[in-house]
Formats: C-alpha cells, sequence, structure tokens
C-alpha cells in the first residue's frame, strides 16, 4: 500500500524526503508490465524526435535489457516535420503537441500490428495539473499509474528497483533541447504533489497559505487545476435525446 500524501504538522511544510529530480514514469510502466505480463509479452517502443536527447534512447536499452523485453525504434521525425514545413510558425506547444500526438499514431499502430494493448504511462500530478496533450499521453486504454502522485511513482520506481541512474533524471518529455517537466510548470513535483493532496481533501487556497504552503504556488496549482479540467472528460455531447452515450447510456459497470 502507498501512503496517501498528508501536510505535516505544523506550519512549515517539508518537500517529501526524495529527490525531485526522478523521471521514472516510463521506467516503472515498463517494469510493472514485465512483472505483471511476463517480459515475452512486452513491447518497448521508442520514438525519438530528431531534437531528443541522445541519452533517452541510451537510458531505454538500460530498462530494455535490464527487463528482456522486445525493443523498436521508430524515429518520428520525417512524420512530424511533413506537417510542420506546412507551419513554419508554430510555437514549441504546438511543435510539442504535433510530436506528441504523432507518438500516438505510431503507438497504436503498432499496437494494431502486434495485437497488443496501449500502455499509458501518465501519472495524478501530471492529469490533475493538466500537464498532457489531449488525445496523446492521455489516449492509450489502461493507465497503472493514473491514480498515483509523482512522488509515489518515485517511491514505486525505487521498491521495483529501477536502477538509480535511471530514476535520477531531470522529468522531461524530451520534445525539445533542455525541456524539463519542472521548468514548463514552474513549481516543483514535490511542492505541487503536497498541495493537491491537501486541494482534494477539501482545502480551499486559504486554508492551504495557513497550515504553511507558499501562497504563489497554491495560486499557481490552483490555476492549473480548474484551467485544464475539460481535459480530464471526453468530449462533451450535445443532448438531444435521453439517451446520448455517456450522458445517459452506460453500462452497468460504469456506474
Amino acid at each position: 500500500m502507498i501512503e496517501v500524501l498528508r501536510a505535516p504538522a505544523g506550519a512549515f511544510v517539508r518537500e517529501p524526503a526524495i529527490n525531485p529530480e526522478v523521471a521514472a514514469r516510463w521506467l516503472v510502466t515498463a517494469y510493472l508490465c514485465a512483472r505483471a505480463l511476463g517480459a515475452e509479452n512486452v513491447h518497448a517502443i521508442r520514438m525519438p524526435y530528431k531534437n531528443s536527447s541522445s541519452a533517452s534512447l541510451s537510458d531505454a536499452q538500460a530498462v530494455i535489457d535490464a527487463l528482456g523485453i522486445a525493443a523498436r525504434t521508430i524515429d518520428i521525425s520525417a512524420a512530424v516535420d511533413g506537417y510542420l514545413q506546412y507551419e513554419p510558425d508554430a510555437d514549441a506547444r504546438r511543435r510539442g503537441n504535433v510530436m506528441a500526438r504523432t507518438r500516438m499514431v505510431v503507438l497504436f499502430d503498432q499496437s494494431a500490428k502486434l495485437d497488443a494493448l496501449p500502455i499509458g504511462t501518465g501519472n495524478k500530478t501530471e492529469r490533475l495539473l493538466g500537464y498532457f496533450t489531449w488525445h496523446a499521453d492521455d489516449t492509450p486504454p489502461v493507465n497503472p499509474l493514473g491514480d498515483l502522485f509523482k512522488v509515489q511513482v518515485w517511491e514505486l520506481a525505487r521498491y521495483l528497483g529501477v536502477p538509480r541512474a535511471l530514476i535520477e533524471k531531470a522529468p522531461s518529455a524530451d520534445l525539445e533541447a533542455d525541456q524539463t517537466d519542472e521548468g514548463d510548470l514552474g513549481i516543483t513535483y514535490a511542492r505541487a504533489d503536497a498541495i493537491l493532496a491537501q486541494m482534494l481533501l477539501g482545502y480551499t487556497d486559504e486554508q492551504l497559505v495557513e497550515r504553511g504552503f507558499d501562497e504563489r504556488d497554491v495560486k499557481l496549482v490552483r490555476k492549473r487545476v480548474d484551467s485544464t479540467h475539460w481535459k480530464r472528460h471526453l468530449p462533451t455531447t450535445a443532448m438531444l435525446t435521453n439517451t446520448a452515450i455517456n450522458e445517459f447510456y452506460l453500462r452497468p459497470v460504469d456506474y
């Protein structure tokens, strides 16, 4: 059982005692799949872009070798650039979204080829902060880490025996040079997780500040949660009947 995050007693709020520069979500997913399904049933697909760090490929190879899983590298540069040549003014956000969605095109096509199921790697922190590309990172139908905060993913990585040299790495989507998750978010995952855990328990922003959280951090996290709520839902349906799918029509298991 992984402990639910709770704010420490007193006014001073400490960050969890864990290296805040851990990027382990896909590593953890690979280890979980190999353990649960057997290494012979797991396929790792590396999808670098031309600006991706070469270290990402070597790090992935270390995991592949350690787990003994099948692997393939499919460079997405030509596919991405084939579209972006018509959008030369696209900013970094748009370019990153194109890359993320291209990766899902590849992943789902490979799943059809292999008769396999795509497995998601997103965690609870990323989903609450809206730090993912709609119809990309969130697309796989199974997500074993979706109810774990980032700091809990770190702990799980340690428990599973992910090599320390691989998990102590700045979180990054590796879609552009020198990009990091925490740089994009403007807050460390450790601080964000502590705030998110209390928000989910119903504490108001004012109460969080009273409990010792930095007011700027609280406002930043609250804004991201509120402004990205739409990303955590299926497309809204214009309800014309009393059997609109996902609005009224649900199988018993969906309730």
